[in-house]
């Protein structure tokens, strides 16, 4: 994870808004909402730990009629624990609610529901069985990692989806030994494997899988492999120069000015010197006869 730096403009496009968010991973949420919205599933979407906006900018925007939308963050707050202390005051000392509201309205009309504190809330501030898709990016931490997932389980729908940020990074164990172990003993069912987060389900995730797989052998901006591991399917993505989805601009977006055509005075200044006669040029115009150069220059006239 680099450090993304904070901003106090408002964004023109989603790539203005600072933070962690490659385009395989902008590609896949976007799948992963829009296949929801095909099969007819609703469900209301959390997201714990939002930095400036990035991630929850693109899921407000696949919001349905009738759910709700909620982010959890410390922002300002104090953290619970010293350890918690310490990382954000390390990884997230720039971030505040005030830039990341500034950012999610210059997309959306409205903000989503906010918590302002430990992701630990969560389970007392959104009913059980009530969210299609979470996204954990909070404390990176095993032990509220641990206690994410396991809200995650009770809070999200049968056929919900959740995705574990930074869950392989050198720089996040705690998060590689939550996630794991939540797949060796809590039930959880990955679906795919990107560079960054882990996408996964406590219900089947064969049918998607499927499709999953059927759209990512279409690109050719992607590299893909399966692999088996204690009895788990892993569908492994990584990027080989993708693009982040299309997205709206925001409210402040700024047209780019048309490129305007060289004048002509620019046009002739942009023309390459004539390069200087040779050294063998100027020897054989010194040893030529007179004659003979002036057979060439009449020859040169005639044709021009």
């Amino acid at each position: 994870m680099t450090n993304a730096q904070a901003t106090d403009k408002h964004p023109g496009e989603l790539a203005d808004v600072p933070g962690w968010f490659p385009p395989l991973d902008q590609v896949l949420f976007t799948w992963f909402l829009e296949q929801q919205k095909k099969a007819g599933i609703k469900g209301d979407l959390l997201e714990l730990g939002v930095y400036m906006g990035k991630s929850a900018i693109l899921l407000g925007h696949h919001l349905q009629d009738g759910e709700l939308f909620t982010v959890c963050d410390l922002f300002e707050g104090d953290a619970p624990d010293e350890a918690n202390k310490a990382e954000s005051s390390k990884s997230y000392a720039s971030l505040t609610q005030q830039a990341f509201e500034r950012n999610y309205l210059s997309f959306h009309d409205t903000l989503p529901t906010v918590i302002t504190g430990p992701s630990s809330l969560v389970d007392e501030k959104v009913a059980p069985d009530t969210c299609r898709f979470i996204h954990i990016d909070a404390s990176h931490l095993y032990e509220h990692v641990h206690g994410d997932i396991g809200a995650a389980h009770d809070i999200l729908l049968p056929e919900g989806i959740v995705v574990l940020d930074d869950f392989r990074s050198e720089h996040t164990p705690g998060v590689s030994v939550a996630a794991w172990e939540a797949v060796l003993n809590r039930g959880l069912r990955p679906i795919c494997l990107s560079t960054q987060k882990m996408y996964a389900t406590w219900g089947d995730p064969e049918p998607l899988q499927e499709d999953l797989l059927e759209m990512l052998r279409q690109r050719s901006d992607v590299g893909l492999s399966v692999q088996e591991a204690a009895g788990h399917r892993l569908i492994r993505a990584r990027s080989r120069g993708m693009k982040p989805p299309s997205f709206p601009p925001s409210r402040h977006y700024v047209e780019p000015a048309p490129a305007q055509a060289p004048t002509a005075a620019e046009s002739r200044a942009a023309r390459p010197a004539r390069p200087a006669p040779s050294r063998v040029r100027r020897l054989a115009k010194d040893l030529l006869p007179p004659v003979i150069t002036r057979a060439v220059r009449r020859a040169r006239a005639k044709r021009s």
